[in-house]
């Protein structure tokens, strides 16, 4: 019951940013159209928009797909290690970042700084939304380069792979990942000027 509760009150937060979102744009709009300096200032939101999430991104890049292992081929005693965790996922997010991603989801849920990755029991949340296998990872950046991190002799990928768990990645020359549905709230910081 509390959840359903939370649920409503994060569905008219979201309805809220989401009328605020459209009304900033159209500030926007009307603000560029008003000199060359608002061009400036209009490119710089963007830019800005674009590092914390709030917008749509595609590019190059790469797309990981895996899912639980098969038990009934494994030869392992460790049920467990057929299995995706959260820790896993953590684990490729950050591997992701170090090789110079600029964007990445996993499972259409964007991955911004404020991203939360929670286990519960045997549930996976992302941005507080419930994820489950397979698991879809899209990163945008070098392909060569975030390929390469990732498939790397010894890397992460090999060691899931050696524990059973299916993994692909492959280099994507067009990727599309949505914008961050989240809430930026800052309890305890706020404007230094």
């Amino acid at each position: 019951d509390s959840v359903l509760k939370w649920k409503e009150k994060y569905d008219l937060a979201y309805d809220k940013l989401e009328t605020k979102e459209a009304k900033l744009d159209k500030l926007r709009e009307k603000a560029s159209n008003t000199d060359e300096s608002s061009e400036t200032v209009k490119a710089d939101l963007e830019k800005n928009n674009m590092t914390l999430g709030l917008t749509e991104v595609i590019g190059e890049g790469i797309t990981i797909t895996w899912t639980d292992g098969d038990v009934k081929g494994g030869s392992k005693l460790d049920l467990s290690s057929y299995l995706v965790h959260y820790s896993d996922l953590i684990e490729v997010i950050n591997a992701l970042k170090n090789a110079g991603a600029e964007a990445i989801s996993v499972n259409d849920q964007r991955v911004t700084d404020s991203t939360a990755i929670t286990c519960i029991g045997n549930v996976i949340k992302i941005n507080n939304e419930k994820i489950g296998v397979p698991f879809t990872i899209n990163a945008i950046g070098s392909p060569e380069k975030l390929y390469g991190a990732l498939t790397m002799l010894g890397g992460y990928i090999d060691k899931l792979k050696d524990e059973g768990v299916s993994v692909k990645v492959e280099k994507q020359t067009s990727i599309t990942i949505p914008k961050y549905t989240g809430i930026y709230k800052f309890e305890y910081a706020s404007r230094a000027d």
